[in-house]
């Protein structure tokens, strides 16, 4: 399995940026795809996640209401609309892949692969 993130990039506080993540590889349908950030200096923290088969998805509170995850299963592809952007949202965005249960879809240890990251910078 390959995971090759996409879409970072320089935008204004307020701003949308939509991030994808292309999974190579079998069985996309059977994994969870999770979306992680590290800031500079920080710890890499949750920021959500959706299993592919059924569409559940989980969200960090400090991104719920702004950041949506959707899939296309077509193109086993995830993709992360992050609208209303703070510069606290600067970071390295990560996706990864994995079958952690809806409980513990924010656990980094429990996703097997990871894309290279992306990074998402923005201004005040």
């Amino acid at each position: 399995v390959q995971l090759q993130a996409s879409g970072g990039g320089l935008v204004q506080a307020g701003g949308s940026l939509r991030l994808s993540c292309a999974f190579s590889g079998p069985s996309f349908r059977n994994y969870v795809m999770g979306w992680f950030r590290q800031a500079p200096g920080k710890e890499r923290e949750f920021v959500g996640a959706i299993k592919v088969s059924g569409g559940t998805t989980r969200y960090a509170d400090s991104v719920k209401g702004r950041f949506t995850i959707s899939k296309d299963n077509a193109k086993n592809t995830v993709y992360l609309q992050m609208n209303s952007l703070k510069p606290e949202d600067t970071a390295v965005y990560y996706c990864a892949a994995g079958h952690p249960v809806l409980s513990a879809y924010d656990q980094a240890g429990l996703y097997r692969y990871w894309g290279q990251g992306t990074l998402v910078t923005v201004s005040s």
